[in-house]
């Protein structure tokens, strides 16, 4: 049985569950659309940081931040569309507004759909006119996330788009990665290095971006929690980011549609013609050992 329910909290929160297989989400639409929470079979999967999340000046570290229309920085936080030089926020703006529910349902699982459009404040970061729709679909060992895409603009729209989920984890020690790749660009070092399936947990942190990956699938599996999380994403994601910050309780394994920056190097980034629609799927399923 699949059901939907509503709190009023210091946020309105939808909570989504599939009774039977025991797993519930929480969204909160005007928190950047962000699913907080996702309990499985009494294991929470997300991460969430309380603190930034009760605060509205702050950003989100937890739960699924929704990135677009960039993923990543730029430098100094400008491009230049047409000669004009705009700033855009890392990771830009989606994460940070209100979105509007639009669509709710429970008959082949618990269903939530949030829209996100362009308006004054986007269109002076982001020249263009936009409809971005997020579907969540809960059902069984899986939350499945739906997106929609459209230009409304009469010229074409370069975006990338992505996910930043921050996954619970008690022992980094004990995670196993399956990220396909066999080397990635470290953020922090600014060079190309081998992966050999391991990372350096005593790290300070680990920002390594896989470009240009073999397959659509990822899989990050818990020896310690005894679980394993699939990550799906369809081809138009070409980049999965993994981070995670030594002495805190998350990884973050990301899938992107391009790379940073692409706003202004075109590196795999999406240029969607007027009136067009694009639509991409993303998915994470938990399976026990």
């Amino acid at each position: 049985m699949f059901a939907i329910a509503i709190q009023q909290e210091q946020y309105k929160t939808y909570f989504l569950s599939d009774q039977a297989a025991q797993s519930q989400i929480e969204v909160v639409p005007e928190r950047g659309g962000i699913v907080t929470r996702w309990q499985f079979q009494g294991h929470d999967i997300f991460y969430l940081d309380e603190a930034r999340f009760t605060n509205p000046e702050l950003t989100v570290r937890g739960g699924i931040p929704i990135l677009f229309p960039i993923c990543g920085n730029l430098p100094d936080n400008t491009y230049t569309h047409k000669g004009q030089v705009y700033t855009l926020k890392q990771h830009g703006f989606a994460r940070e507004m209100p979105w509007e529910v639009v669509d709710q349902g429970t008959e082949d699982s618990a269903s939530l759909s949030l829209q996100l459009t362009s308006n004054e404040q986007t269109r002076a970061v982001y020249p263009f006119d936009f409809q971005v729709v997020f579907t969540y679909k809960l059902h069984g060992n899986s939350l499945e996330l739906h997106q929609r895409f459209t230009n409304h603009s009469s010229d074409p729209m370069p975006f990338s788009t992505g996910l930043h989920p921050y996954f619970a984890v008690a022992d980094k020690s004990q995670l196993q990665l399956d990220i396909p790749g066999t080397e990635f660009f470290n953020q922090q070092t600014q060079s190309i290095e081998t992966y050999s399936g391991q990372f350096d947990f005593e790290q300070d942190e680990i920002d390594a971006a896989f470009r240009n990956v073999t397959r659509q699938t990822a899989t990050a599996t818990d020896v310690n929690a005894k679980f394993r999380l699939t990550l799906d994403y369809d081809a138009l994601y070409s980049t999965v980011v993994f981070w995670t910050v030594k002495g805190k309780d998350f990884y973050c394994l990301e899938p992107w549609t391009a790379p940073r920056n692409a706003l202004n190097t075109g590196d795999h980034l999406t240029h969607l013609d007027p009136g067009a629609t694009l639509e991409a799927i993303v998915k994470f399923s938990i399976d026990f050992l």
